[in-house]
């Protein structure tokens, strides 16, 4: 589980998606944070008048508080301005030193899946630590993590992936399941025997694992790790695409997952390995300081 977990709030309904979901991965001693981003530039004024980001710093932490009250939980509260949601969520989990960046989906829909609007997907990219989404609904079901799945290709990221899922598994008791998305040049795919030839190999190097479940099938990686995703409680991927710092970055399968996953989708970086320190009282002068600029 995460040790300090940072949960994007704001007046919408996934908001109490995001929070069950973080009390979910969130450790026993772990801390978790509810964190606003209002208009504005908490380092500039410019465009904008002291008044009014006064009003915006105390609409912020009265939303916080109402929250917590609302989620009935012990959590800290934090807040900044910024031009951009995904920004401000970034910067207060590095100030922070967050190692899990937890968010909602920004709209209902019927299936209850992730919808990926403007504030989900700039929090997904860009992100210095790992970064959880939350499906729409997900704050009214009977959630048991009983089966852990994760997409695997054999990769170090994927590597990665299964260790983190072994992780939660033990502590909360769950089984942990993989699952391989097959694809073949456009040569060979009309042959079905090599489709089949390659699906069971993929399933014979997950079996490998030993203590993991194995699953795979031919498609786009996307598509079918959303159809796997179904029938797991919490869907594990590690992603390719980084920038600087092992920073997610946009375009990668893991945001492409991430608007049609129908579970809860965890999406670890490189820097998701080597989590930072927490330092309570350091945290806590930051906070005052961006509750005050």
């Amino acid at each position: 589980m995460f040790s300090n977990v940072l949960v994007g709030v704001d007046e919408r309904p996934g908001t109490r998606d995001a929070i069950a979901l973080g009390k979910h991965l969130v450790a026993r001693d772990g801390r978790l944070t509810l964190a606003h981003v209002h208009a504005g530039d908490p380092w500039t004024t410019r465009g904008s008048s002291p008044a009014f980001e006064a009003a915006e710093r105390e609409r912020s932490q009265e939303l916080l508080e109402a929250v917590r009250v609302d989620a009935g939980i012990d959590a800290g509260l934090v807040w900044t301005g910024s031009p951009s949601v995904g920004r401000g969520l970034h910067e207060l989990a590095e100030r922070r030193r967050a190692d899990l960046l937890v968010v909602g989906s920004c709209v209902r829909s019927l299936v209850g899946r992730v919808l990926v609007g403007d504030h989900t997907r700039d929090a997904l990219n860009g992100a210095p630590c790992a970064v959880a989404v939350a499906p729409a609904g997900y704050a009214e079901r009977s959630v048991v993590l009983g089966e852990i799945g994760v997409g695997y290709d054999g990769s170090p990221e994927s590597q990665h992936a299964v260790a983190v899922a072994r992780g939660f598994a033990s502590e909360v008791g769950a089984k942990v399941s993989a699952f391989e998305a097959v694809s073949l040049r456009s040569e060979a795919r009309g042959a079905a025997a090599e489709i089949d030839r390659r699906v069971e190999e993929a399933r014979e190097r997950i079996a490998a694992l030993g203590d993991v479940e194995p699953h795979a099938a031919y498609g786009d990686a996307a598509e079918e790790l959303a159809l796997y995703g179904a029938s797991v409680d919490l869907l594990i991927v590690g992603s390719r695409g980084y920038g600087p710092m092992g920073r997610i970055m946009h375009g990668s399968t893991s945001l492409r997952l991430a608007r049609t996953a129908r579970c809860p989708l965890l999406v670890l970086t490189r820097a998701a390995e080597s989590p930072g320190d927490f330092n309570d009282a350091e945290a806590d002068r930051e906070t005052a300081s961006a509750a005050t600029t």
